[in-house]
């Protein structure tokens, strides 16, 4: 068997490239129907859905419902998108995990609030705040790790709300629309513990709408975008219906959570709630990127090379060339293309599309591309 070493200098060659894709399966673009599976439930404190809501593109279920009803098809292929989730710093939207009385706080809600606290900030004591605006509670879109490749891509969110309304007429079913502000703020973040963080705007294609992304109640934003690690963190107060300081302008939607203290009877299901407010609207587009490294190594046969064969049927029983034209005129045809490390151990193996011609008139050139 021959083998040939390659020259780093002119036989490999490294590229890097940045691929952008849709987030969601099948490539869709904007995942217009979401479903939950019935096997998530809010019967009691400890429930997963006490927790969070796994979203899907496809009903993983033959009796669940999406945004546009009853959907039967049962797709063994469903896949979890996002997961929807509320935290309450005082343990407040969610039933006591001791059904005591005296105990409230120890619920699901405040350790989502603070498993998310945790990974933020790597520590207890320090709050979410939007703008200048801290509340007791978070709404949080965690997108699926296998989903956002590397990282969400900035500028491509774009995420419709929507809720019941204390209004009537237009205004009953209010959507607004949201993105990051990635744009308008040049690239600017704050970095955090999980990468960098911007603000959820009012807006589009990462470009707020008027004049600061701190736009709700005049001191608080939307929410807080980690594009590097897949997370959305909405401000619930910026949904807020009734008066004061804190009510946003009549077109905003109602996305207030319950924030009952409470025992069993609980039913808050504020992650139910956001949910809701996603599937409604049905509009939720966002990009992920992937980096990808490829490493090209381009296989020379010279004129010299690879005029012969070893192949056992070669030669016959007494060591002879079995077929004569190849001692005076060799002539092989390349198939396969093998890749050995210092060890001859076959690390990869190349297949032509058809067999490339060979004999000591003719070089080959072959490239081979790796993707890491």
């Amino acid at each position: 068997m021959s083998l040939v070493r390659f020259d780093p200098k002119s036989d490999v060659r490294i590229q890097t490239d940045k691929i952008v894709t849709s987030t969601w399966s099948d490539n869709t673009n904007n995942l217009q129907l979401a479903y939950t599976s019935s096997q998530q439930t809010f019967t009691s404190a400890t429930s997963s859905a006490q927790f969070y809501l796994n979203v899907y593109h496809k009903s993983p279920d033959a009796t669940h419902h999406s945004n546009t009803g009853l959907n039967p098809d049962n797709s063994e292929d469903a896949e979890v998108q996002f997961a929807c989730a509320y935290g309450n710093r005082l343990g407040s939207g969610s039933p006591d995990f001791t059904n005591d009385t005296g105990s409230f706080g120890k619920s699901a809600a405040r350790v989502v609030y603070g498993q998310y606290r945790q990974l933020v900030y790597g520590e207890e004591n320090q709050n979410f705040t939007f703008g200048s605006h801290t509340p007791d509670d978070i709404y949080v879109i965690n997108v699926n790790r296998a989903r956002y490749k590397n990282n969400l891509a900035l500028s491509t969110l774009s995420l419709y709300l929507t809720g019941s309304h204390e209004g009537s007429g237009d205004n009953s079913k209010a959507v607004i629309h949201l993105t990051d502000d990635s744009v308008s703020s040049n690239g600017a973040a704050v970095m955090t513990n999980i990468g960098r963080q911007f603000n959820i705007v009012s807006g589009s294609n990462g470009v707020y709408s008027g004049s600061s992304a701190i736009q709700v109640g005049g001191s608080a934003s939307f929410g807080l975008y980690y594009p590097d690690a897949g997370l959305i963190l909405i401000n619930p107060d910026a949904f807020y219906s009734g008066s004061g300081d804190n009510a946003p302008v009549d077109a905003y939607p109602q996305l207030f959570p319950g924030r009952n203290q409470g025992l069993s009877t609980n039913t808050d299901k504020n992650p139910e709630r956001l949910f809701h407010a996603i599937s409604g609207a049905g509009h939720f587009i966002i990009d992920s990127e992937e980096v990808i490294t490829s490493q090209y190594y381009f296989v020379r046969a010279k004129n010299y090379e690879f005029n012969y064969t070893t192949n056992p049927s070669f030669q016959d029983e007494n060591g002879n060339v079995s077929f004569t034209s190849m001692i005076n005129n060799p002539k092989t045809y390349i198939t396969t293309v093998g890749m050995y490390n210092d060890n001859n151990d076959l690390l990869a193996v190349a297949k032509m599309s058809q067999p490339v011609a060979k004999d000591p008139t003719k070089e080959a050139l072959f490239r081979i591309k790796l993707d890491f």
